[in-house]
């Protein structure tokens, strides 16, 4: 297979990712028993630095953050699908660093996420590290 076919590939699931994340981070199943934590992070409001915030806007805030950041991995991986060879050589350190960026998220996953963001993070390390490994290299 081809690096530019991985890097789509990568790419398709990082959006899909980034819309799961981004639509079931903030949900909460009553089976859970979480109503109230949640409710004591959303009603607890302290000053932070002359804003008035929750623990709720924090987890939100710190919830989109990690959606932007697929929603950027996803828009670099479809542009080092379009490089052209020896630009895709040139480029290819930051190929590795998108990689290596992605098994530390599929490692944090493993760790305190669960089976569909470990999914998505696994699908798209493998991925990305076979593309940056077939990435050609500069001569």
């Amino acid at each position: 297979m081809k690096a530019r076919i991985l890097y789509r590939v990568s790419s398709v699931f990082l959006v899909l990712f980034a819309a799961g994340h981004t639509f079931g981070f903030r949900q909460n199943n009553p089976e859970w028993g979480a109503d109230a934590v949640i409710g004591l992070m959303r009603s607890v409001h302290f000053d932070a630095q002359g804003f008035t915030r929750t623990y709720w806007d924090f987890f939100s805030a710190f919830g989109l953050f990690f959606s932007v950041f697929l929603l950027f991995a996803a828009v670099l991986a479809w542009l080092l699908g379009g490089l052209p060879a020896e630009t895709l050589a040139r480029v290819r350190s930051i190929a590795w660093a998108l990689a290596i960026c992605f098994v530390a998220v599929t490692a944090l996953n493993w760790r305190y996420a669960f089976t569909t963001p470990l999914v998505f993070s696994a699908l798209i390390t493998v991925c990305l590290i076979a593309a940056a490994w077939l990435s050609p290299k500069m001569a």
